[in-house]
């Protein structure tokens, strides 16, 4: 029964985004290609003193990101710091330091890691004017970015790539925005609470009290999704009923996760002249998306032992109101989109089935990817396909006209290196300094062992990526993890950016090569396949080895 839900869930979310995905493609295409300005953008230009009808180079756009980026930063830490002076504090005290700078590191980044209860520790303004703001700005950041590696392709000899602030505030006031105001609005409708309640206290059955929290919790909650963010309103993320309070709106959640990634392909398509190259990149998405996704299900609707046998499933961990269909729905799409928003207990998995979510991310978060950082990645890792396939034909590889020289491919391969070393050092510096390895055995890993080692893997996996989900075993609310976690967001995120604009830069400087009958058709079934079996041949060669001490080795105990 529970395997027909989950064909019926699938289906219902594919004919929805299949719907969606010319529309909103061709109207982002629309937003970041237009040359007319709104009344209120053109006062925003004025009020910053931007020259809004130039475009910039990749270093000058570069310096708008950061700028931008680390302003974002310290505001966001400053408003944690202050809470208790702040309207709406709810009484509340202020953010500790290292909390708030890991916690203004994750939002800043599109990362969303939360080592603390939200309801527990953020007041009204903060969730608001800081978190939910930064939910807006961070995606916006993301999009942009990937519109100039877009642009990269489409422009000839020109030695710009767009600019930044009219990107920054067309994605957020005309695409963000508005979706988010429908979204919200479907979220009330479908029971998400919105209001300023504050704490209530109620009578129980059993003739206690309970302080139930309230708060402006849709308007969160959409942002949160559609920007492929994933802080929580509340500790329980996802699986709260005043976030997330049926089958029907559970199904919606996951939609607004992959609404934009997977209709940025068509917008990609449609800048550069060639809506079959979107199609191309839209079909290596979605194959990695729809194996992910069977492979986990079947992994936790067959889970082994008494319980897991009598449950019809591995129950443990999932909310009975999804059960395992609409719980792996959601991990798969929040671990592949960079999302981060749980609607179940990943630490409560089978071991393999645990390691699904975390090879997701593992993946680089391409299939779909976050809202614009899963477009560059997956156009990154097209580059590379294209690369090795000129190599076994003896030509000068080329995409879309592009040639790519050993400046390109340099730059491409510091981006695919840059997550996995900030994962691995991460993990092995936590087991590897004396002094580190104590503090996490002893205050963050709740089970010691193989199962912990995947906790802290997890973590540093989450953080690189900017995902956000955790294994829920690990306490990382301690000096370590907070400072370190806080670094790999940071770098994780804006590294890379830097070799992303660095390649539009280059790209968009050179001409454009004509097709020729060696030139490699990248919009065929035969370079689909091939650049899967890159992405996940270069996860494999990386990351085997340590899934091998984590979760394939506590799977085969």
């Amino acid at each position: 029964m529970q395997i027909w839900f989950a064909i019926a869930s699938f289906l219902a979310v594919a004919t929805i985004l299949a719907a969606v995905y010319r529309p909103l493609g061709d109207y982002m295409a629309t937003v970041y290609t237009g040359r007319k300005h709104l009344a209120v953008e053109r006062g925003f230009y004025r009020l910053i003193g931007v020259d809004h009808e130039s475009e910039q180079s990749w270093r000058s756009y570069l310096r708008g990101v950061l700028a931008f980026s680390v302003t974002g930063l310290l505001v966001l830490y400053l408003l944690q710091r202050a809470q208790p002076l702040l309207p709406y504090a709810l009484g509340l005290p202020s953010v500790p330091e290292g909390l708030a700078f890991n916690t203004a590191a994750s939002f800043v980044a599109n990362t969303n890691w939360q080592s603390y209860s939200p309801e527990q520790t953020m007041g009204y303004t903060v969730q608001l004017v800081g978190l939910t703001v930064q939910n807006f700005v961070s995606a916006a950041v993301g999009i942009a970015v990937a519109m100039t590696l877009v642009r990269g392709f489409a422009y000839r000899r020109k030695g710009v790539v767009g600019n930044f602030w009219v990107d920054l505030t067309r994605g957020t006031l005309r695409l963000l925005l508005p979706l988010a105001v429908i979204g919200a609005v479907v979220l009330i409708a479908g029971g998400v609470i919105q209001n300023f309640n504050g704490f209530t206290t109620l009578d129980t059955v059993s003739g206690g009290t309970q302080s139930v929290p309230g708060g402006p919790v849709a308007s969160q909650e959409v942002i949160k999704l559609l920007g492929t963010n994933g802080g929580g309103f509340f500790n329980a993320n996802s699986s709260h009923p005043f976030e997330n309070p049926t089958a029907w709106i559970n199904l919606f959640e996951v939609v607004l996760m992959l609404a934009i990634p997977f209709s940025l392909p068509r917008t990609f398509g449609t800048i550069v002249g060639d809506k079959r190259q979107g199609y191309a990149i839209l079909a290596a998405m979605a194959t990695i998306y729809l194996v992910s996704l069977s492979l986990l299900t079947i992994i936790e609707l067959n889970g082994a032992g008494t319980g897991p046998e009598a449950a019809g499933g591995a129950m443990e961990g999932k909310e009975a109101r999804f059960g395992i269909p609409g719980s792996t729905l959601f991990a798969t799409t929040s671990t592949l989109t960079s999302t981060g928003a749980v609607n179940s207990m990943h630490d409560s998995y089978t071991a393999v089935g645990g390691m699904m979510p975390m090879l997701n991310m593992m993946l680089g978060e391409v299939a779909p990817g976050g809202v614009g950082s899963g477009l560059y990645g997956m156009l990154i890792l097209a580059i590379v396909t294209v690369f090795i396939a000129g190599l076994l034909v003896g030509r000068t590889p080329e995409y879309l006209g592009k040639k790519i020289g050993s400046r390109e491919i340099k730059l491409a391969c510091l981006y695919i290196l840059t997550m996995p070393t900030l994962v691995l050092a991460g993990t092995a510096l936590s087991f590897g300094i004396p002094a580190i390895r104590q503090d996490v055995e002893s205050t963050s890993i709740a089970n010691p062992g193989i199962h912990g080692f995947s906790e802290v893997l997890y973590a540093f996996t989450s953080a690189a990526n900017n995902n956000g989900s955790a294994f829920a075993g690990l306490t990382a609310d301690t000096p370590w993890f907070n400072t370190a976690l806080g670094i790999a967001m940071l770098v994780g995120r804006f590294l890379p950016m830097v070799f992303v604009l660095a390649l539009a830069g280059s790209f968009a400087a050179q001409g454009k090569v004509p097709v020729t009958v060696g030139t490699l058709p990248t919009h065929r079934a035969q370079a689909v396949s091939m650049l899967c079996g890159v992405t996940v041949l270069v996860t494999a060669l990386t990351f085997f080895p340590v899934l091998a001490l984590g979760p394939l080795a506590e799977g085969l105990q």
